[in-house]
């Protein structure tokens, strides 16, 4: 549980029903395409696809496996865009552990060791093996792009309705996005460290519209590094938009705080 607890704050989103009632489709302006488009004009439609909402509720069924287990639990995911996430995991009703997340830091309890933890996203970039920050994890969930793609440098291609974007700003790091060439919108995107036998990779599938944004209903996260592989699915139950939010955290008495290596 102490695992998941931690794994549980970056990786995120499979849906088959929300319980909220579905909006009108967003109306997405796009630039119709040439037969090969180059980057900039497919950048140009991903960016119309818009995020317009202040806080965001999900609330899912979420299963964590790596080489040694498998967890089913429920999460329960607040977002008040750019500025926090709180993320609670509970087992047969229980909460068996929180996370909040801020753009300056990373929190987490558990409850089966009695132990928290406090600190910055260098740890947590380390325990997945490429660098994150505030925004990379809130456009996970959202199903957008980690990185903003109009600041990059990318070759493109096109095959099965897919357009494929390989970033050409790092030897060191590859970076690739799949989108779908009718939509716009981010299917697959990868960060992989070939020299230190790292990567992570996440898929979306399944779009659905909303008046305040389109979120994907299945998104799995997956992160390699060197011989261990742990992959999380979650399952959106209940989507909210733009509800007042609170975000209670605070670590239990008697917790002990941990460092994570």
């Amino acid at each position: 549980m102490k695992k998941i607890a931690f794994v549980i704050v970056v990786v995120f989103i499979s849906s088959l029903t929300f319980v909220s009632c579905k909006s009108k489709a967003a109306v997405v302006d796009v630039v119709k395409p040439e037969i090969h488009p180059k980057s900039s004009t497919v950048i140009e439609n991903y960016n119309n696809n818009k995020t317009n909402f202040s806080t965001l509720y999900i609330k899912s069924n979420a299963q964590f496996a790596d080489d040694k287990q498998t967890q089913n639990v429920t999460a329960e995911i607040k977002i008040k865009k750019y500025e926090q996430i709180l993320i609670s995991i509970r087992f047969l009703g229980i909460t068996m552990a929180k996370a909040l997340i801020t753009p300056t830091s990373v929190n987490y309890y558990e409850k089966i060791n009695g132990s928290y933890f406090e600190g910055d996203f260098s740890a947590l970039s380390q325990w997945l093996g490429t660098d994150l920050d505030f925004i990379k994890i809130q456009n996970m969930l959202l199903g957008r792009a980690f990185d903003e793609l109009k600041n990059g440098k990318f070759t493109e291609s096109l095959a099965d309705q897919t357009y494929t974007l390989a970033d050409l700003s790092s030897t060191s790091t590859k970076k690739t996005f799949y989108l779908d060439a009718d939509t716009f919108f981010i299917k697959k995107q990868e960060i992989e460290q070939t020299a230190e036998g790292r990567k992570i990779q996440v898929t979306y599938a399944n779009q659905v519209d909303y008046k305040e944004t389109k979120l994907p209903l299945s998104v799995i996260i997956t992160t390699f590094q060197k011989n261990s592989k742990s992959e999380i699915n979650l399952e959106y139950t209940t989507v909210t938009f733009n509800e007042e939010l609170s975000f209670p955290y605070s670590v239990p008495n008697g917790y002990k705080r941990i460092l994570i290596k």
